[in-house]
């Protein structure tokens, strides 16, 4: 015991000891610090591991999306292009031209009626206007209407409602 008196009256004993203890305080805290990381890093690469199944996952569903659009697009095309050549040919059947001048010709006659007093250049404005109509009405719901009930899409003006007043006034 008396060694042990003596040895702790040594300053180098105490600075011993004290240098001791912070090392111990420091080593303590390193280990807590290294197990707290460690739990991080385990807990971030689990992480990393839901995000990258995630991310494979919504990639995965993009892309099916994706080619199923893109093969929707080249279905869709290649029905366009159908179209386009079934229609170009439907044009060209033969009597096609002669039914679309017989409908030209109707309608200008139509307006004509209308316009009677100077018959030539009432006549040739009347064919224009009627041209101009048909092929106005070549596209979109009037092409329809007139395929369903010929007699009826011919000219716009014939069924104006001023045409209409103007007829009753007369008759």
């Amino acid at each position: 015991m008396e060694t042990l008196q003596s040895l702790l009256q040594q300053p180098f004993v105490w600075g011993l000891l004290l240098g001791l203890l912070v090392a111990g305080f420091l080593w303590k805290s390193g280990f807590t610090a290294r197990r707290a990381l460690a739990k991080e890093i385990k807990r971030l690469e689990a992480e990393q591991r839901d995000l990258t199944s995630h991310l494979n996952t919504q990639l995965k569903i993009n892309a099916s999306g994706n080619q199923t659009l893109q093969a929707e697009l080249d279905e869709l095309r290649k029905q366009n292009e159908t179209l386009r050549v079934n229609s170009a040919a439907l044009q060209q059947k033969p009597g096609r031209a002669e039914q679309r001048q017989l409908q030209i010709s109707e309608a200008a006659v139509r307006l004509m009626r209308e316009q009677a007093p100077g018959f030539a250049p009432a006549w040739e404005k009347a064919l224009r206007q009627a041209e101009a109509d048909l092929d106005a009405a070549d596209s979109g719901l009037k092409k329809l209407v007139r395929r369903v009930i010929p007699g009826f899409g011919g000219s716009a003006t014939s069924t104006s409602p001023l045409l209409i007043t103007d007829e009753k006034s007369e008759g």
